[in-house]
């Protein structure tokens, strides 16, 4: 489903960093991306979602590579996509189900269409009865609960999730990835990128480590 091949991404701002990496991503996968703060972890994410292009070889996501891609492509790829950050980036004037409608809106889903969608990926993370709540009122863990379901809303064939768990605290933190387990056995493959190795250890899945700019494969 995705597959990078020979790829190498590398940046000559400030502190030079430079990735090099090389291997597929299965359909309905599940997928730990582990290394340190600043290894590369976000940067790879970005190459998946084709926000950044690499230097060098060739990405390849579905049925479109980086070599060859056009840029209306890429909003059309990205639409497939569900991207979720460390920080949940939710829009602070809107409540619950107004940040999920959000998503659907700027593709111009039709409206009842909308609220099905919206009321069923809410459902799914168990924010329902808070669906006109702003993000204000809810806890760290509530927000990411928000934000994953922004990114469910869609249908994505996959989900990129960006260190989700980083400011949270553990208990959080596994709600968080027993959602996105649910998510994977559900069929919608799962990157998921931190820094927390104990993660690993409570739910065992495929790990590709980042260390000194390469990308290695580990149990």
């Amino acid at each position: 489903m995705i597959s990078f091949q020979s790829v190498t991404k590398s940046f000559r701002e400030g502190l030079t960093a430079l990735i090099r990496v090389n291997f597929t991503i299965e359909k309905g996968e599940f997928l730990y991306l582990i290394g340190p703060t600043g290894s590369g972890k976000s940067t790879l994410l970005r190459l998946i979602y084709f926000d950044l292009l690499p230097s060098a070889g060739e990405v390849r996501v579905a049925n479109y590579s980086s070599s060859s891609i056009k840029r209306k492509e890429i909003s059309t790829l990205r639409r497939k996509i569900g991207v979720i950050f460390q920080d949940s980036k939710l829009l602070k004037d809107r409540n619950v189900y107004e940040n999920v409608a959000f998503a659907l809106q700027v593709i111009g889903t039709p409206r009842r269409e909308e609220a099905k969608r919206v009321l069923e990926v809410l459902g799914r993370v168990g924010l329902t009865q808070k669906r006109h709540v702003y993000p204000y009122q809810l806890s760290g863990g509530e927000q990411q609960k928000v934000a994953i379901a922004r990114a469910l809303v869609r249908n994505p064939f996959i989900l990129l999730a960006d260190e989700p768990t980083g400011n949270l605290d553990p208990e959080s933190s596994d709600e968080i990835l027993y959602l996105l387990k649910d998510i994977h056995t559900s069929g919608t493959a799962v990157v998921l990128s931190t820094h927390h190795h104990e993660l690993t250890n409570k739910n065992p899945f495929r790990i590709l480590r980042i260390q000194l700019g390469v990308v290695t494969e580990s149990s």
